[in-house]
């Protein structure tokens, strides 16, 4: 069975049609020399440096990549900065009146609300400050179980600017879920939500937070609440309970300093499914982590600090830490978050947002895309999508047919697109194509990105001919990478490194991911 799987993909890899990028694309892109490719290759991992560059930091790095202990790379050693204050403070003097999140909520457009960085940055350190006084220090465990509302980047970056690990529960996970991650994180803080809105209809959340905190095996410090529904659901609040407005207004115009945090100090937890059941907690660090998304923003994503960027995944999901929050606050830009679903009120729903906030990218999944196929080309014709330079997925491979029903219904064939390859674990973008320098192949994601060694192996873990079937590997380490499971190195050597590696080696060279 898996050889005619095999026969059959080779088949469709001979198969491929190119687009090339549009001339107008290549002349403004970030990122338009093909040399790129070879720079990277004859000066890693030093080329790293320039997704060093892109970051402020206190305390200058000595070294770009301590190979010293494989599989525990470290990066940008010696470093410090801190992310909050990379994603806001740097940005107040020349985009402070610029908006750095759109809000898009339900049931209507009342409920929209735009967050310029000055105000950000304002609300972000009144939350700091209260989450100081609740007794948050550096690398507690903050556990957040949000759905898209906007507390929940302004928490994520509260709890950077005081060095608290941020842990983001997806919200339609169960109750049980968050007790087994909070269990797993020994966090005792939770910032919940009372609910939010689905197709117009209030649905319920704290109740099920509450259900999650019963299976909590250590003490909860406090919970946070925010208040979405307003009179829509009256919820119980017990005594370590606070509602985030009056914690926020008491904190008014409250200023704390970022703290220095080293490049590898944790930034956030992610816990990902694993194959025994149990959550592993994936690892991400300060340094490497936010200049990977910096750069794999800037570079595949083509951000600009001008721009609108819409990228329609759940912060609960990884997509949504580096490509809603952390990527493109880093830049500068404008983030669009939605709190809906694509058919609500009406199938055009992302096309009507796309055309009123003018957003210059698209980046989503290709189930939302077959979806749109299956509603037909009439709703998105009904808008102006002219503003979109560049469209993008994410999250599965995407077949030609739904390929080019996107580049011709939702680009218009003027924009490139980029079909990226990358997990939970390497915290951004590997395999895909640069949009200012190669052509695309519709079902391809496209080649490793500059400075990353990806390979196609056989069952041995001898690399394969091109147009042949196999297993993917990465043959080098790279910023983004995650740099273990929490509290467990065994698992991480054993269910990330064994497979391909020599696990008694000592030469990085021998390790493979």
């Amino acid at each position: 069975m898996q050889e005619e799987q095999d026969v059959e993909l080779e088949a469709r890899l001979e198969d491929q049609e190119r687009f090339e990028p549009p001339e107008s694309f290549v002349e403004g892109a970030n990122v338009s020399d093909d040399s790129v490719y070879e720079t990277f290759e004859e000066e890693w991992p030093e080329c790293w440096e320039q997704a060093a560059d892109l970051l402020d930091w206190n305390e200058e790095y000595e070294t770009v990549l301590d190979d010293s202990n494989p599989p525990f790379y470290e990066w940008f050693t010696g470093g410090e900065l801190n992310a909050s204050a990379n994603c806001l403070d740097r940005h107040l003097d020349e985009r402070g009146d610029e908006a750095a999140i759109e809000w898009i909520g339900e049931p209507t457009d009342e409920e929209n609300r735009t967050y310029t960085y000055e105000e950000l940055h304002r609300e972000v350190n009144e939350f700091a400050a209260a989450l100081h006084e609740m007794g948050v220090g550096e690398d507690d465990v903050v556990t957040m179980y949000m759905p898209m509302v906007p507390e929940l980047p302004i928490a994520m970056l509260a709890c950077a600017r005081i060095g608290a690990p941020h842990s983001v529960v997806f919200a339609g996970f169960s109750a049980d879920a968050l007790a087994t991650r909070m269990n797993a994180a020994d966090s005792e803080y939770l910032v919940t939500c009372d609910g939010y809105y689905r197709r117009g209809d209030p649905l319920e959340h704290k109740a099920k937070a509450d259900e999650g905190l019963d299976g909590v095996e250590h003490e909860v410090s406090d919970v946070v609440v925010v208040d979405r529904l307003g009179d829509a659901y009256d919820h119980p609040m017990a005594e370590s309970h606070h509602a985030y407005a009056d914690l926020v207004e008491a904190q008014s115009g409250a200023e704390v300093e970022p703290v220095s945090r080293d490049a590898e100090d944790m930034l956030f937890l992610m816990y990902t499914s694993g194959t025994t059941g149990q959550p592993k907690g994936v690892k991400h660090t300060t340094g490497g982590y936010l200049a990977w998304t910096a750069w794999t923003s800037q570079a595949v994503l083509d951000v600009k600090p001008e721009d609108t960027y819409f990228c329609s995944a759940d912060i609960g999901w990884i997509t949504g830490h580096s490509y809603i929050v952390y990527g493109p606050l880093s830049l500068g830009t404008t983030t669009m978050m939605y709190e809906g679903t694509p058919d609500y009120p009406e199938k055009d729903r992302l096309w009507e947002i796309i055309e009123e906030y003018e957003a210059d990218q698209l980046y989503t999944a290709p189930t939302a895309i077959r979806a749109f196929m299956k509603w037909g080309s009439d709703y998105p014709d009904q808008h102006d999508l002219s503003s979109l330079r560049l469209l993008g997925t994410v999250g599965e491979p995407i077949n030609p047919r739904a390929w080019k029903w996107y580049y011709k219904h939702i680009g218009d064939e003027n924009c490139p697109i980029i079909d990226t390859w990358w997990q939970t674990e390497t915290g951004g973008m590997m395999v895909t194509t640069l949009p200012g320098v190669r052509d695309m192949k519709p079902g391809s994601a496209g080649p490793p990105l500059p400075g990353v060694d990806a390979q196609v192996v056989d069952t041995h873990g001898d690399e394969v001919e091109p147009g042949k079937a196999g297993h993917l590997t990465v043959q080098k380490p790279w910023p983004g990478m995650l740099r273990t499971l929490y509290n467990n190195d065994e698992r991480y050597v054993d269910e990330y490194w064994a497979e391909y590696s020599d696990t008694d080696s000592d030469d990085p060279d021998d390790w493979v991911y």
